[in-house]
């Protein structure tokens, strides 16, 4: 497929895609005419690319995750490394991290707009009087 339908069945744009190939995170073969051609298989790849993204990873660490994950027949990749492993779980660790804070943060929130609330009607109820 084309750039272009790439990037319409992924929501990502062309010129992410191009990014991501500068990057090593996805390969296209070239038409006759010089136009990229992507595999179906590249689908997956790019929503998979965005995922990692989503989760904080920069792209030298996805370029180096992708090739150690689950094979298309649902197995562990055989060439994870020890490291990898280490670096995936304090990036997780550090993902972790991210929700407690932002689950507190989301608490304060609520108490304050609970607060507010209650002021709010207790005004209301006031004026009325």
């Amino acid at each position: 497929m084309r750039i272009g339908e790439l990037a319409q069945r992924t929501g990502v744009s062309a010129r992410s895609l191009r990014y991501y190939e500068q990057q090593g995170l996805l390969a296209s073969a070239r038409t006759p005419g010089g136009h990229r051609d992507y595999p179906e298989i590249a689908v997956d790849r790019v929503i998979r690319i965005q995922e990692l993204f989503a989760a904080g990873l920069h792209s030298s660490k996805i370029a180096e995750l992708l090739p150690c994950m689950r094979d298309a027949d649902g197995g562990p990749s055989e060439i994870a490394t020890p490291q990898l492993v280490t670096d995936l779980t304090a990036e997780r660790d550090r993902i972790d991290r991210m929700i407690t804070d932002l689950v507190r943060s989301r608490d304060v929130l609520n108490e304050v707009i609970g607060t507010a609330t209650d002021r709010t009607a207790h005004d209301e109820a006031e004026a009325h009087k």
